[in-house]
């Protein structure tokens, strides 16, 4: 069995130990370490965006992501990327959180 099916099959039977780890891992501590830190972060700040995260959870990673190197536009561009799946109403709503944890201030406008 290839590990990553290994690893998927301990995931979806609830192996206490592994899905232990996976919550409790830091970034960069992947038992499949198939993406860059950088990568991840970003991921981190879609997975944040789609769920409609806290304000200072987004923050937090999305300095977490400017620290690996992401620029503005890489961290705008990952609200753009999940727009057809999460929605449009999910983007409008984000996008003013995101700017806010991203440390630009955007009025509403009427």
């Amino acid at each position: 069995m290839h590990r990553v099916e290994q690893l998927l099959r301990r995931l979806a039977l609830n192996d206490e130990k592994l899905v232990g780890s996976v919550l409790a891992r830091t970034p960069g501590d992947a038992q499949v370490a198939a993406l860059d830190r950088k990568a991840e972060a970003l991921v981190q700040v879609g997975a944040l965006l789609s769920v409609g995260a806290s304000t200072a959870s987004l923050r937090w990673t999305v300095e977490l992501a400017q620290a690996t190197g992401a620029t503005d536009e890489e961290i705008l561009a990952v609200l753009v990327a999940i727009g057809p799946t999460v929605g449009l109403a999910r983007v409008v709503a984000e996008a003013p959180r995101l700017a806010l944890a991203m440390g630009y201030e955007i009025e509403e406008e009427a």
